[in-house]
């Protein structure tokens, strides 16, 4: 059993939790907000990147410009069949999409989602943890390692799984801190 594997699929676990907060909106435009979108193209669901250039051109607005312009509308209506919660703006040649500043109401909502995200990113870390405890539980079993060894290893699996849970609680109140921000 090792470590240095546990160590790598607990950091997996805390990055995924981080993209899974910069997809969450937070008053200002972020390309970051269509990094989850699928669009219908010829039958495919296809990632909007593939298919258009994305930009923010300022702070309250995110520019969609695709390479094929036929696919307009197919990424139109992809951004509002999604949950986005923001109107697509279509001139012919672009889709634009408006950012407008948050409500006390929806901050609220949003910190409850970013929360939940955080939860999940903890119980995928804690997963990680019975299953690295598992395997060396085994290994003793099977006389691969010996009692002390296998104390030894469970403890730094419990240090490495307080270490992740630290790491996503801190990603946590940076992004609250950042939704309450007006």
């Amino acid at each position: 059993m090792k470590i240095s594997d546990t160590e790598q699929t607990m950091r997996k676990a805390i990055d995924a939790t981080a993209n899974n907060f910069a997809t969450i909106r937070t008053g200002r435009a972020s390309t970051s907000l269509l990094d989850r979108l699928n669009v219908e193209y010829y039958g495919t669901p296809t990632s909007l990147k593939t298919l258009a250039t994305v930009s923010t051109p300022d702070a309250s607005t995110v520019m969609i410009q695709p390479y094929d312009r036929s696919s307009l509308k197919l990424i139109e209506k992809a951004i509002m069949e999604s949950d986005i919660g923001l109107p697509p703006s279509n001139d012919g040649k672009s889709i634009r999409l408006n950012i407008p500043p948050l409500t006390a109401e929806r901050r609220k909502d949003l910190t409850k989602v970013v929360a939940r995200l955080a939860e999940e990113g903890r119980v995928a870390v804690r997963n990680i943890r019975r299953d690295a405890i598992d395997t060396i539980r085994k290994e003793e079993k099977n006389s691969q390692t010996s009692e002390d060894e296998s104390r030894d290893l469970q403890e730094e699996v419990q240090k490495l799984t307080d270490k992740s849970i630290q790491q996503i609680d801190k990603l946590l109140e940076a992004k609250e801190k950042e939704i309450m921000t007006i």
